[in-house]
């Protein structure tokens, strides 16, 4: 009589055996998804990869800066890597850049899509590229001398301190901010020399030219010459530029003259410059003594350079609203 309990009982065990049997089946063997593959790119202009990071060892290919491979090991000083042909090697991993820091080094390249060119030169050396303008930025790659440059910003950065220098002394470092090919992000200023057009080199003689951009063109014996701003810097390091130059094209002796000149401005990058039923306006990031940001606005009608007024912050493109002219009451 006791014979159906105990058989329900060895069914329901059997069962419970069966489904954990199943289930460490499920979890210890089944095809589990394959992690994202670690991502980097190459640092200098070209790289060896080697078939083992020993001693002795041979090198098996050769990378060239920006190239992207998977990471597969680490150890100290080397990664194990697999090249876009599916081969696998070792490089130096001091030579490699990590993905996060390069698809921020992209998205500061997007950025400067908008931006205006404020200068153009050269590097005076090897200089390395780095995302934030400080010597302990990340770095994302190294430019060769006489590599050019577009200059879009500067920045005055405290220099961390040296072994044996005084606390007291403060020693500040100008970075620019410029794009290269492919590549965007902060050098050290001092390794860049300006380029400054042929033409506008003998007007630079005794200031320090900072920028130039094009107002617009007009035409000389069948060439566009173009009309420039020009921006100096002279006396100073606090400001991006504190004197402006407007060069107009003379076609009667086809030569630059100066058509406008202000100064004492306390100016920061970058200037822009926009076109409006053909008449070329550009506005400049000025700071006032209260420290108040504003942008003054300027025209340039054919050879004439009118300041028309300012406009509060740094962001707006409005031009300035001039005010209601005042109507004499009739007596």
């Amino acid at each position: 009589m006791g014979s159906g309990p105990i058989r329900s009982k060895v069914v329901a065990f059997l069962l419970l055996i069966a489904a954990g049997s199943a289930a460490y089946y499920h979890f210890a063997y089944r095809p589990r998804p394959r992690p994202a593959a670690e991502v980097a790119y190459v640092l200098p202009n070209t790289l060896e990869v080697v078939d083992t990071p020993a001693e002795v060892r041979m090198v098996i290919d050769s990378l060239k800066s920006g190239d992207r491979v998977e990471v597969m090991a680490r150890t100290r000083n080397w990664t194990k890597v697999r090249l876009a042909d599916g081969h696998t090697g070792w490089v130096e991993a001091k030579d490699l850049l990590d993905d996060e820091t390069h698809e921020a080094g992209r998205r500061l390249l997007q950025a400067l899509a908008s931006l205006p060119v404020q200068a153009v030169g050269r590097t005076s050396g090897p200089v390395n590229l780095r995302h934030e303008p400080s010597r302990e930025a990340a770095q994302l790659t190294q430019l060769a001398e006489n590599r050019k440059v577009e200059v879009f910003g500067r920045r005055l950065v405290e220099r961390p301190p040296q072994p044996n220098q005084s606390t007291s002394s403060v020693v500040r470092e100008a970075w620019y901010l410029v794009r290269v090919d492919s590549w965007a992000g902060w050098v050290l200023g001092r390794f860049v020399s300006l380029d400054i057009p042929e033409l506008l080199s003998m007007y630079a003689q005794g200031t320090n030219v900072v920028a130039w951009l094009v107002l617009n063109t007009v035409v000389d014996g069948g060439q566009q010459a173009p009309q420039y701003l020009v921006a100096d810097r002279i006396g100073t390091q606090e400001v991006d530029f504190n004197h402006l130059r407007v060069f107009t094209w003379w076609i009667k002796d086809h030569k630059y003259v100066t058509a406008y000149v202000e100064s004492g401005l306390n100016g920061y990058f970058p200037i822009r410059v926009t076109s409006l039923a053909g008449v070329p306006y550009f506005r400049l990031r000025l700071i006032d003594q209260d420290g108040r940001k504003f942008q003054k606005v300027y025209g340039l009608f054919d050879t004439i350079t009118r300041p028309l007024g300012t406009v509060d912050g740094w962001e707006s493109d409005a031009l300035p609203v001039r005010p209601a002219p005042r109507h004499r009451r009739r007596r």
